[in-house]
Protein backbone atom coordinates (compact mmCIF):
# COMPACT_ATOMS: atom_id res chain seq x y z
CA UNK A 1 0.00 0.00 0.00
CA UNK A 2 1.02 3.32 -0.72
CA UNK A 3 2.41 5.47 2.39
CA UNK A 4 -0.51 8.16 1.86
CA UNK A 5 -3.59 8.13 -0.64
CA UNK A 6 -2.86 11.32 -1.48
CA UNK A 7 -5.74 13.46 -0.35
CA UNK A 8 -5.30 17.15 -1.50
CA UNK A 9 -4.53 19.96 0.25
CA UNK A 10 -4.99 22.60 -2.27
CA UNK A 11 -8.40 24.45 -2.74
CA UNK A 12 -7.48 25.77 -6.42
CA UNK A 13 -10.34 25.92 -8.59
CA UNK A 14 -13.11 25.61 -5.63
CA UNK A 15 -15.57 28.47 -5.82
CA UNK A 16 -15.75 29.71 -2.27
CA UNK A 17 -18.74 32.31 -1.20
CA UNK A 18 -17.44 34.09 2.51
CA UNK A 19 -19.66 36.69 4.08
CA UNK A 20 -19.36 39.40 5.97
CA UNK A 21 -15.73 39.77 3.95
CA UNK A 22 -15.44 43.39 3.60
CA UNK A 23 -13.03 43.30 6.43
CA UNK A 24 -11.19 41.31 10.14
CA UNK A 25 -11.45 37.52 9.48
CA UNK A 26 -13.70 37.53 7.04
CA UNK A 27 -11.50 39.88 4.44
CA UNK A 28 -8.66 37.87 5.61
CA UNK A 29 -9.90 34.61 4.87
CA UNK A 30 -10.91 35.96 1.36
CA UNK A 31 -7.68 37.05 0.33
CA UNK A 32 -6.05 33.39 1.73
CA UNK A 33 -8.89 31.38 -0.35
CA UNK A 34 -7.98 33.31 -3.03
CA UNK A 35 -3.65 33.50 -3.13
CA UNK A 36 -4.75 29.30 -2.55
CA UNK A 37 -6.62 29.64 -6.10
CA UNK A 38 -10.03 29.52 -5.15
CA UNK A 39 -12.80 31.50 -7.23
CA UNK A 40 -13.93 33.74 -4.30
CA UNK A 41 -17.89 35.56 -3.85
CA UNK A 42 -16.95 38.46 -1.38
CA UNK A 43 -20.04 39.80 0.22
CA UNK A 44 -20.35 42.13 2.86
CA UNK A 45 -23.43 44.78 4.17
CA UNK A 46 -21.26 47.24 3.02
CA UNK A 47 -19.36 47.23 -0.84
CA UNK A 48 -16.73 44.80 -1.10
CA UNK A 49 -15.12 46.30 -4.32
CA UNK A 50 -11.81 47.23 -2.31
CA UNK A 51 -11.36 43.44 -1.26
CA UNK A 52 -12.03 42.26 -4.60
CA UNK A 53 -10.16 44.70 -6.38
CA UNK A 54 -7.34 43.44 -4.10
CA UNK A 55 -7.87 40.05 -4.83
CA UNK A 56 -7.78 40.46 -8.45
CA UNK A 57 -4.68 42.87 -8.48
CA UNK A 58 -2.71 39.98 -7.10
CA UNK A 59 -3.74 37.89 -9.80
CA UNK A 60 -6.77 36.56 -8.18
CA UNK A 61 -10.15 35.87 -8.87
CA UNK A 62 -13.38 37.31 -7.25
CA UNK A 63 -16.53 38.80 -7.55
CA UNK A 64 -18.62 41.33 -5.07
CA UNK A 65 -21.64 41.22 -3.74
CA UNK A 66 -23.86 43.39 -1.11
CA UNK A 67 -25.35 41.35 0.81
CA UNK A 68 -27.35 41.93 4.67
CA UNK A 69 -27.37 38.51 5.85
CA UNK A 70 -30.80 38.86 7.72
CA UNK A 71 -32.49 39.31 4.13
CA UNK A 72 -33.72 35.98 3.27
CA UNK A 73 -34.66 36.80 0.14
CA UNK A 74 -31.59 38.69 -0.88
CA UNK A 75 -29.44 35.72 0.59
CA UNK A 76 -31.41 33.51 -2.47
CA UNK A 77 -30.73 36.10 -5.42
CA UNK A 78 -26.89 36.46 -4.19
CA UNK A 79 -26.70 32.61 -3.87
CA UNK A 80 -28.11 31.90 -7.08
CA UNK A 81 -26.06 34.90 -8.59
CA UNK A 82 -22.72 33.41 -7.20
CA UNK A 83 -23.52 29.88 -8.63
CA UNK A 84 -24.00 31.07 -11.81
CA UNK A 85 -21.05 33.38 -12.29
CA UNK A 86 -18.79 30.37 -10.72
CA UNK A 87 -20.80 27.18 -12.50
CA UNK A 88 -21.51 26.53 -8.66
CA UNK A 89 -20.44 26.88 -4.90
CA UNK A 90 -17.81 24.69 -3.06
CA UNK A 91 -17.48 25.86 0.02
CA UNK A 92 -19.49 28.44 2.71
CA UNK A 93 -17.99 30.79 4.79
CA UNK A 94 -20.19 31.92 7.44
CA UNK A 95 -18.63 34.72 9.11
CA UNK A 96 -20.95 37.91 8.63
CA UNK A 97 -21.85 38.93 12.38
CA UNK A 98 -22.68 41.91 14.77
CA UNK A 99 -22.23 42.74 18.44
CA UNK A 100 -24.86 44.92 20.31
CA UNK A 101 -23.76 44.66 23.72
CA UNK A 102 -27.10 45.24 26.04
CA UNK A 103 -27.91 44.52 29.76
CA UNK A 104 -31.34 42.43 29.63
CA UNK A 105 -33.22 45.24 31.14
CA UNK A 106 -31.79 47.57 29.33
CA UNK A 107 -34.65 49.65 26.97
CA UNK A 108 -33.02 48.68 23.63
CA UNK A 109 -32.77 44.70 24.44
CA UNK A 110 -35.67 43.46 22.32
CA UNK A 111 -34.31 45.22 19.32
CA UNK A 112 -30.94 44.27 19.64
CA UNK A 113 -31.68 40.54 20.19
CA UNK A 114 -33.87 40.14 17.33
CA UNK A 115 -30.92 41.74 14.69
CA UNK A 116 -28.24 39.74 16.79
CA UNK A 117 -30.25 36.48 16.25
CA UNK A 118 -31.32 37.45 12.63
CA UNK A 119 -27.89 38.02 11.48
CA UNK A 120 -25.54 35.64 13.77
CA UNK A 121 -27.93 32.66 14.00
CA UNK A 122 -30.95 33.00 10.96
CA UNK A 123 -29.06 34.23 8.07
CA UNK A 124 -26.13 31.66 8.60
CA UNK A 125 -28.74 28.98 8.96
CA UNK A 126 -30.45 30.19 5.31
CA UNK A 127 -26.60 31.05 3.87
CA UNK A 128 -26.83 27.35 4.03
CA UNK A 129 -30.25 26.23 3.18
CA UNK A 130 -29.96 28.37 0.05
CA UNK A 131 -26.16 26.99 -0.52
CA UNK A 132 -27.18 23.75 0.21
CA UNK A 133 -28.41 22.34 -3.91
CA UNK A 134 -24.16 23.36 -4.41
CA UNK A 135 -22.69 22.02 -1.62
CA UNK A 136 -24.25 18.93 -2.56
CA UNK A 137 -23.56 18.78 -6.02
CA UNK A 138 -20.08 19.72 -5.50
CA UNK A 139 -17.22 17.01 -4.72
CA UNK A 140 -15.38 19.12 -1.82
CA UNK A 141 -18.85 20.66 0.05
CA UNK A 142 -17.38 22.35 2.75
CA UNK A 143 -19.46 25.07 5.32
CA UNK A 144 -17.44 26.69 8.21
CA UNK A 145 -19.93 28.41 10.41
CA UNK A 146 -18.08 31.41 12.79
CA UNK A 147 -18.75 31.52 16.37
CA UNK A 148 -16.54 32.67 19.03
CA UNK A 149 -15.44 31.66 22.21
CA UNK A 150 -18.64 33.29 23.70
CA UNK A 151 -20.37 30.08 22.59
CA UNK A 152 -18.43 28.14 24.50
CA UNK A 153 -18.43 30.63 27.90
CA UNK A 154 -20.41 34.25 28.39
CA UNK A 155 -19.52 37.56 29.09
CA UNK A 156 -22.22 40.27 31.34
CA UNK A 157 -24.55 42.13 28.55
CA UNK A 158 -23.84 39.76 25.60
CA UNK A 159 -26.62 38.17 26.18
CA UNK A 160 -27.87 38.12 22.50
CA UNK A 161 -24.45 37.82 21.21
CA UNK A 162 -23.77 34.63 23.27
CA UNK A 163 -27.26 33.25 22.70
CA UNK A 164 -26.53 33.42 19.29
CA UNK A 165 -22.72 31.90 19.25
CA UNK A 166 -23.86 29.17 21.15
CA UNK A 167 -26.53 28.46 18.90
CA UNK A 168 -23.77 28.38 15.79
CA UNK A 169 -22.49 25.77 17.42
CA UNK A 170 -25.51 23.61 18.18
CA UNK A 171 -26.66 24.55 14.51
CA UNK A 172 -23.02 23.08 13.01
CA UNK A 173 -23.35 20.10 14.93
CA UNK A 174 -26.95 19.27 13.87
CA UNK A 175 -25.91 19.75 10.04
CA UNK A 176 -23.25 18.04 10.83
CA UNK A 177 -24.73 15.15 11.48
CA UNK A 178 -27.87 16.01 9.17
CA UNK A 179 -25.78 16.23 5.52
CA UNK A 180 -22.68 13.70 7.01
CA UNK A 181 -24.38 10.72 4.25
CA UNK A 182 -23.99 13.47 1.44
CA UNK A 183 -20.63 13.94 2.23
CA UNK A 184 -20.75 18.06 2.85
CA UNK A 185 -18.81 18.56 6.10
CA UNK A 186 -20.30 21.33 8.41
CA UNK A 187 -17.44 22.49 11.27
CA UNK A 188 -17.41 25.68 13.46
CA UNK A 189 -14.19 28.05 14.02
CA UNK A 190 -14.35 30.07 17.30
CA UNK A 191 -12.29 32.59 17.59
CA UNK A 192 -10.87 34.47 21.13
CA UNK A 193 -9.65 37.74 21.09
CA UNK A 194 -8.67 39.69 17.30
CA UNK A 195 -8.30 42.52 16.61
CA UNK A 196 -11.14 43.39 13.82
CA UNK A 197 -13.26 46.10 13.59
CA UNK A 198 -15.89 44.66 16.25
CA UNK A 199 -12.83 45.08 18.75
CA UNK A 200 -11.10 47.91 17.76
CA UNK A 201 -12.74 50.40 20.05
CA UNK A 202 -10.89 48.97 22.93
CA UNK A 203 -8.25 50.54 23.55
CA UNK A 204 -5.02 49.28 23.06
CA UNK A 205 -3.82 49.48 27.05
CA UNK A 206 -7.13 47.89 27.78
CA UNK A 207 -6.22 44.76 25.42
CA UNK A 208 -2.85 44.41 26.45
CA UNK A 209 -3.90 43.77 30.17
CA UNK A 210 -6.92 41.77 29.11
CA UNK A 211 -4.44 39.50 26.73
CA UNK A 212 -1.46 39.33 30.03
CA UNK A 213 -4.33 38.20 32.60
CA UNK A 214 -6.16 35.96 30.47
CA UNK A 215 -4.41 34.80 27.38
CA UNK A 216 -1.41 32.16 27.26
CA UNK A 217 -0.35 33.48 24.28
CA UNK A 218 -0.49 37.11 25.75
CA UNK A 219 -1.50 39.15 23.11
CA UNK A 220 -4.65 39.81 20.59
CA UNK A 221 -4.75 37.54 17.96
CA UNK A 222 -4.56 38.74 13.67
CA UNK A 223 -7.61 37.69 11.66
CA UNK A 224 -5.11 36.41 8.85
CA UNK A 225 -4.22 33.80 11.57
CA UNK A 226 -8.06 32.85 12.22
CA UNK A 227 -8.24 32.48 8.44
CA UNK A 228 -5.73 29.77 7.93
CA UNK A 229 -7.80 27.31 10.40
CA UNK A 230 -11.01 27.87 8.73
CA UNK A 231 -9.04 27.62 5.02
CA UNK A 232 -7.41 24.27 6.66
CA UNK A 233 -10.93 23.10 7.63
CA UNK A 234 -11.99 23.58 3.68
CA UNK A 235 -9.39 21.54 2.28
CA UNK A 236 -10.38 18.31 0.60
CA UNK A 237 -7.83 16.93 2.92
CA UNK A 238 -10.51 17.49 5.53
CA UNK A 239 -13.04 15.08 4.54
CA UNK A 240 -13.02 13.14 8.08
CA UNK A 241 -13.50 16.32 10.05
CA UNK A 242 -17.08 17.02 10.50
CA UNK A 243 -19.04 18.65 13.29
CA UNK A 244 -15.90 20.12 14.82
CA UNK A 245 -15.53 23.02 16.96
CA UNK A 246 -12.19 24.25 17.04
CA UNK A 247 -10.94 27.14 18.89
CA UNK A 248 -8.51 29.57 18.15
CA UNK A 249 -7.59 32.19 21.35
CA UNK A 250 -4.15 31.59 21.79
CA UNK A 251 -5.29 29.26 24.74
CA UNK A 252 -7.79 31.25 26.59
CA UNK A 253 -10.08 28.81 26.95
CA UNK A 254 -7.52 26.19 28.28
CA UNK A 255 -6.34 28.37 31.01
CA UNK A 256 -7.88 27.70 34.31
CA UNK A 257 -7.57 31.70 35.84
Amino acid sequence: MPRLTGLSRSVSGLVALVTGAASGMGRATAFLLADEGAKVAVTDVVDPAPVVDAITKAGGEAIGRVLDVSDGAAIANVVSDVADCFGGIDILINNAGIARPTPLDAPGWEEAWAETIAVNLTGEARMIRSCLPYLRASACGRVVNIASTEGLGATPRHSPYTAAKHGVIGLTRSLAVEFGRTGVTVNCVCPGPIRTGMTAEIPDSAKDTFARRRVPLRRYGDPEEVAHMIVSLCLPAASYCNGAVLVVDGGMVAQNT
